[in-house]
Parts: C-alpha cells; structure tokens; sequence
C-alpha cells in the first residue's frame, strides 16, 4: 500500500480511537490551559519586571512581577501533574486494544489460510504483540505529552509576543516556519526507513528462530555457514537501514537548527531595529524569555519526539491497522542450502576410500578438566562398507561418541580420523563456505526438518540437484513413499509442526539416503519408528553404498549389523553379535532382557 494509504488508514483508526475518548481529551485541554498561563507569565512577567521595575527604579515592582513569574510555574508542576493523570486514561487502552487486535489477527490467519500462517511462523505475531505493542505504547504516550505541551505553551508564547509587541512576531515566525517546514519534509522518508527496519527486523526474528530450532543438525550436516549467510544478509539489510535512519537524522538535526536558534540569532539582530521603533528592552528580554524557556525548547522536544517517536509510531500502527497484517516471513524458507543449483558445477564425489572409514586412536573426552571421562582411552577401527551398532545403557557414552566423529566435539587426547583426515576441522564441504560435508552425515533422535517443500526436505543434504525419480525411488526403499503421498507430494510445503516426531525421522532418514556422503550416523534416529519400519529403514541405509554406524535403540539393530561395540563404562568391547554374549557379560544382559521382553 502507498505511502499516502497507509497515513489515511492510520489517521482514520486514530480519529475512531479518539472519538471515543473525548472526555479524557478535554481534561487534558484543561490542565494544560494552566501550562500556557505558565508560559505566558514567564516571559510577560520578565518584560514588566524590566520596564516597570528595575529599569525604572522601582526595586519592589521588578521583585513582584518575578513572584509572578514564579506563580506560573507553579502553575505549570500543577498542570503537568494533571495531565499524567489523564495520559494514563488515554494510553492504556490503546495498549490494551492493539494486544486485542495482534490475538485476533494471528488467530484470524491461522483459520482463514493454515498455509500462509506455516508458512510465516509466528515470530511476526509475537513481535507485534510484545515489542510493537510496547513500541506503539510508549511513543503515543510521548506524542502525546509532548505534542500537547507544545501546542499550549506556543499558545502561551505567541500571545506573550503579540501582547509585548506585535512586531516581535514579524522577526520570529519566518525563520520558525521555515525550520518547522525543512523537518516536516524529513518525516515521510524516515517512516519508509522505519518500515523497512520493522520488516527486517520480523524477517530476522523468523529466521533466527528457525535456526534455533535446529541448530545442532544444522552443523552436523554441515550447513552453518550457509544458514549463517541468510542471517548475515539480514544483518547487513539492518545495518544499512540504519545508516540510512542516520542520514536523514542528521538532516532533521539540521532543521531543527533551522527552527530553534535562527529564530533568537533574528531576535538578537534585530535589537537595534525593534528599540529605534519603540519597542522597550524588557519587551526584547520577554521575547527572547519566550524563546529560550519556553517556546524553542518545547519545539526542539516536539521535532525530536514526532522524528523518532511519530514515525515509529506511524509505521507500528499501520502493521495493527492492516486487515492482511501477519508475519512477514522472509521470501526464502530457512534450510540446510545445498549450494547453487545453477552456476560453477558442484565438486565431484569423493574418491573411494582406501583409508578406515572411521578410526579412533586412545581417544579421551571429558565435559570439563575435572569431569569424570566419557569416553576414555578408546581404540575403534571401521572399514568402508562396514555396519556397526553401538550399543551401552543411557548415559554411558554413545551420543558423545557419535559426536566425535562427526567432529562436533575435539577429543580431549588422541586422534579421531573420518577418512584418513582428522574428524574436527578437516575439509569435506561441497564447496567453499557453504553446503553439506561430503564425508559424513549426522541424524540426531531429534529429527531436523524445516519450513519448506518434501523435495526441499528430501535433498538438503545433497550438494547439488536431485532428479525426481531419485527421490520417488529413495521413498519407496525406506518406506516413506505413504508419507510423503499424504503430506501431498513432493512440491508440498511441510509444516514441522504438524508432523509426528516418527514422520520427521522418516523424512530425515530418506534425507540421509540421498545424501552422497560415504558416512552415515545414526544416533537413535529410528527411535520412534515402530520395529519393522526401523528394520527397513536399517537395511535399506546398510545396503547403501559406504559405512553405517548406528546407536542402537533396539537390540534388533545390533543383531542386524556387522559389529557391535558395547559401551559400559569401564571397557569397550566390539565384535558380532554371535561372540559378544560370551565376552561381555553387558551385552549378554542386554540380549537376555530383550529376549524375555519378545
């Protein structure tokens, strides 16, 4: 909507607002009469004391009409005292209206169209409701404080001027309208600023929430940097807006200038002028009274309020005005980018390997320097192609270990090699600075999938375009084909939130087969799958080309694997899972408890 909709929708709901408020209004009106008997007081009383007492040598009448000036303002603590009282009746239920309409905007939104509500988020609407509306609040209650006290105490000046002399408002008001005049020209520019930082800063709020929500699988598939570059670019649009806000600042600035000093440099200027016309010398010490206490001030405090104040205010309201209000969200759904799809072709897959796909030497990891070891003094060798199960009782160590090798942990001593290259900081990205690592994957029990389409889901980890056909047929080996037929396709959008913890490890798991990596990590990824879906996905991720290593959720997992290394504490042993019974009495537990469980 243009510039000039936006103001008449606004200027139209703030006429129905205070429509409804005509009483608190004219209290308001009332107190503040006794700010202009203030003002005008201050500077008549000055120009009196001057001609009618000290000038002419009568001490006493200078000292009274200064009691009198001082009686104004007492006069003016108890006006503003008053109209706190009012400004509170007035701002509250402006408050308490815009909460209304944030509630009623969200809920209205999610009934009328789920998608676009999916596809926003709510970050939006939590903005509106908290920041905006706490925003909207307190600029009103300024705008309104300070646009009142400058329109009474310009009363109280300017009839203070034209009762000492006429011609003083000759001298004063050009350069006061001209000033005024310069900064009302900066205000329409500043509220598109204002927009615009609104609109980034909601699109910044969504984007960051959905990285929080799954920040660990995000780094485990190797997509930090790409994730942070859309933070970074919405960074770097708030940066630059607010160079832009600081332009036009400083231009207001300068108006301000214009309209509070050039006024007192005329008056001083003209002295000789006024005092060669008849004008007395009190009467230019009442005026110059008038516009150092009194009249620039309240000016200078107006300018500065509606500049800052005004067209935030301006901008915040319109987003609760707006029938379509809802979240922005950014045009782009956050994801785990698998780098361009047009431009420089995507790096060949790796090599072969002819190194151990997976080899720990004395690895050591404590979660602090006195910390008793996780893992400690561990010797593990996994060839290429090769299934293992990691098996041991809940704590002992097995998401720690998966997550050495993924290299989001460093071990504390020894070395930990994915491919013959150090597992932490080694390089294995599809390409510099953003994309998957080539090398590995990670599924964490808590699936990560993200606001966008299935093929988006599908194919995230993938470092470069995946047909069709490749998909349907990755869905169809692990069982996922149903899935994704009742979410609606490929193309549809999934909402994460809608899904079952069992259908995001699904998409995960049908992720992970597509992706090229020759390393697969499953920390209790299937945990939520019932058995003969968790064996099919298994066998399914096993026969794919490279290394499965798999935190067992169920002992089914270990029997279906190459290997087994059992974690319990004291020792790791690793073998089939025909001779561990026989060599560690832990694992010969596990399997008579799952045997008399089935």
């Amino acid at each position: 909507m243009s510039e000039h909709g936006t103001w008449r929708r606004v200027s139209r709901e703030g006429r129905r607002f205070l429509r409804g408020r005509t009483r608190t209004l004219r209290r308001l009106a009332l107190w503040s009469l006794l700010e202009s008997a203030h003002t005008f007081l201050g500077g008549y009383a000055v120009a009196r004391a001057l001609d009618d007492g000290f000038l002419a040598g009568r001490t006493g009448t200078g000292i009274g009409w200064l009691a009198v000036a001082g009686v104004g303002a007492l006069l003016g603590a108890l006006a503003l005292r008053g109209v706190f009282g009012g400004l509170a009746d007035l701002v509250e239920p402006l408050r308490d209206g815009l909460v209304r309409r944030s509630v009623r905007q969200a809920i209205g939104l999610a009934v009328s169209d789920p998608a676009r509500a999916s596809r926003a988020g709510d970050s939006g609407a939590v903005s509106r409701l908290t920041q905006q509306t706490e925003m909207a609040r307190d600029s009103f209650a300024g705008l309104v404080l300070i646009a009142r006290s400058f329109v009474f105490t310009a009363l109280g000046a300017l009839l203070g001027l034209a009762a000492l002399a006429p011609v003083l408002l000759v001298l004063v008001l050009p350069a006061l309208l001209l000033g005024t005049a310069a900064f009302l020209a900066t205000l329409r520019p500043m509220a598109r600023v204002q927009r615009a930082a609104l609109d980034a800063d909601e699109a910044l709020s969504g984007r960051t929430g959905e990285l929080a929500a799954g920040l660990r699988d995000v780094i485990a598939c190797g997509g930090g940097a790409s994730a942070g570059a859309g933070i970074e670019l919405l960074i770097a649009e708030q940066e630059r807006l607010t160079g832009r806000l600081a332009r036009w600042t400083a231009l207001r600035t300068l108006a301000l200038g214009v309209a509070g000093r050039l006024p007192v440099v005329v008056l001083l200027a003209g002295t000789p002028w006024l005092l060669g016309r008849g004008v007395s010398a009190g009467a230019v010490a009442g005026a110059l009274t008038y516009l150092v206490q009194s009249l620039l001030p309240a000016l200078d405090a107006l300018m500065t309020a509606v500049g800052a104040a005004g067209t935030r205010l301006l901008v915040v309201l319109d987003r609760f005005c707006d029938p379509e209000a809802a979240p922005r969200p950014h045009p782009e759904p956050l994801a785990v980018d698998p780098g361009p799809v047009s431009g420089p072709p995507a790096p060949p897959a790796p090599p072969a390997p002819t190194s151990p796909a997976v080899e720990l030497r004395r690895v050591r990891f404590a979660y602090g320097p006195r910390a008793h070891p996780v893992i400690d003094d561990l010797d593990l060798l996994v060839r290429p192609g090769e299934h293992l199960a990691v098996v041991g009782p809940s704590g002992i160590g097995k998401s720690t270990l998966t997550a050495l090798i993924a290299g989001l942990l460093p071990p504390g001593r020894g070395t930990v090699r994915v491919a013959g290259a150090p597992a932490c900081g080694a390089p294995g990205r599809a390409a510099p600075g953003y994309g998957p690592d080539v090398r590995r994957t990670l599924l964490p029990q808590q699936a990560y999938v993200f606001t966008g389409t299935v093929h988006e889901n599908l194919t995230h980890l993938c470092p470069g375009p995946v047909s069709r056909g490749e998909v349907e047929r990755a869905t169809a080996v692990l069982g996922a084909d149903a899935l994704v037929a009742r979410l609606g396709g490929p193309d549809a959008v999934v909402d994460p939130g809608r899904l079952t913890p069992g259908e995001r490890q699904h998409l995960a798991l049908a992720a992970a087969y597509l992706s090229p990596a020759p390393l697969l990590l499953l920390d209790e990824a299937t945990c939520h799958l019932d058995p003969r879906a968790e064996e099919r996905a298994e066998r399914a991720l096993a026969e794919r080309p490279g290394t499965l290593v798999v935190v067992a959720h169920r002992i089914s997992s270990a029997v279906r694997a190459d290997r087994v290394l059992v974690l319990d504490g004291t020792r790791a042993v690793c073998g089939t899972h025909a001779e561990l019974p026989a060599r560690s009495p832990l694992y010969r537990d596990l399997v008579g408890l799952w045997n008399a469980q089935g």
